[in-house]
């Protein structure tokens, strides 16, 4: 069935979470051996109020990041699959909870991808507003330092994503929900749909008549309204569905 719905259909909206990239080295936080199950504490660094105020917290997120495989990761399987949906202008948008970037490695058009978390790819002094590739702090974290500072301003540096008491942009709120409301389809890949806005998507599109695919390894709270469900690994389902 959603093979052919998928291939019947005009326009497709994508939503992805965490799973898709498990398959690349990239562990989930809310998992079983998720970072927040194993580390309760880990929920500070991604904390505003406590990055902006404790070096500690700023000391330990850099740790994380130093040994995150985020930036040694490779697109996988399902990543790939995605890029095709472009063809014959089919994607309304890709719109992804994940901050690794692995949809662009794959190939995707960034002006299509809607990153509502942000993107750990980059950094931000929280003074001066400069940016730059988070690999160069990630070296110096290697070299030795704790807590990196802007080069230009000595102010503390953060990832380009959204903390915690932080509101989403609603620039890429709105976005989402202009690739859902012009879709036939939502394919829903590897999330729990716990975190809202983005869990709210699936009842906007079944509300405005799309149907639901959702391919994740765990049932979600909306597999009701989902025309089909999958449960098998990502990276074997989505490529299979979409060739």
């Amino acid at each position: 069935m959603a093979r052919d719905l998928l291939r019947q259909a005009d326009r497709i909206a994508v939503l992805t979470g965490a799973g898709i990239s498990t398959a690349s080295g990239i562990g989930d936080f809310r998992g079983p051996q998720g970072r927040w199950t194993l580390d309760p504490d880990a929920e500070r660094v991604s904390t505003l109020s406590w990055y902006l105020r404790d070096p500690q917290v700023r000391a330990k997120a850099w740790r994380f990041r130093a040994e995150s495989p985020v930036y040694d990761a490779e697109p996988n399987a399902a990543h790939r699959a995605l890029v095709g949906l472009e063809h014959g202008a089919r994607l309304t948008g890709l719109i992804t909870q994940n901050t690794d970037g692995l949809h662009q490695l794959a190939g995707s058009n960034p002006e299509l991808v809607i990153e509502l978390h942000g993107n750990s790819r980059t950094w931000r002094c929280e003074s001066c507003r400069a940016t730059g590739p988070m690999t160069e702090m990630v070296h110096r974290v290697h070299r030795g330092e704790t807590d990196p500072r802007c080069p230009f301003d000595g102010g503390i540096v953060r990832a380009t994503t959204i903390l915690f008491e932080e509101n989403l942009n609603p620039a890429h709120i709105d976005a989402a929900l202009a690739a859902v409301e012009e879709a036939d389809v939502l394919l829903v890949i590897g999330t729990s749909l716990t975190v809202h806005p983005a869990a709210g998507l699936v009842p906007y599109a079944h509300r405005r008549g799309a149907a639901v695919i959702i391919v994740n390894g765990e049932p979600t709270d909306y597999d009701a309204l989902a025309r089909s469900v999958h449960r098998e690994p990502i990276v074997e389902v989505v490529p299979a569905l979409l060739s």
